[in-house]
């Protein structure tokens, strides 16, 4: 008999905290590490009934995701448009990536590697075009500043003084993926 709590399946392994995920549609998903009593596992659901219930709701209002058609499609316009947009803010900023990436991540728009390779979510492309500008600048700016720190918003402020109206624009569930 599989072991759940309040009817979430739990997925035992080597881990050491326990971890709970919430995908869409709904679904949850609990992982626990192997040893862990029940009880405990029990209770930090518990400690995060609010968390988790928001999370379901959230999870239930997003829009479906775009069949396979749809995203290459998506991943062909990045293909176009990013390159082009990253060169330009790169000179304006004075950095230099070390790679431009497409990926189909979900959970993030875009990623700065520790070597200062940018990863941009194909997803980005069904956000207005000030939207994708800041992604852009976010990430050409993490070059200067690997965190963010008060110094990694200065630049970014620096170059994209409306920054904050720009991010908004990234929560507006309409466009999400």
């Amino acid at each position: 008999m599989k072991e759940t709590v309040d009817g979430f399946p739990i997925i035992r392994s080597d881990r050491k905290t326990v971890g709970i995920t919430v995908k869409r549609g709904g679904e949850v998903i609990i992982r626990a590490p192997k040893r862990m009593r029940l009880a405990d596992v029990r209770q930090v659901v518990e400690d995060h009934r609010a968390w988790l219930q928001n999370a379901i709701e959230a999870s239930k209002r997003l829009p479906e995701l775009p069949g396979e058609q749809e995203q290459e499609a998506l991943r062909r316009k990045a293909k176009q448009l990013l390159p082009p947009l990253v060169e330009h803010w790169a000179k304006i900023i004075g950095v230099t990536p070390t790679s431009l990436r497409i990926t189909s991540a979900r959970t993030r728009f875009g990623s700065c590697s520790g070597r200062n390779g940018l990863c941009f979510s194909l997803f980005l492309l069904q956000y207005p075009p000030e939207a994708i500008e800041y992604v852009v600048v976010h990430e050409l700016c993490h070059i200067l500043h690997h965190d963010h720190s008060a110094a990694f918003w200065q630049a970014v402020e620096s170059y994209l003084p409306d920054y904050r109206a720009r991010k908004k624009l990234l929560k507006v569930r309409e466009y999400a993926p």
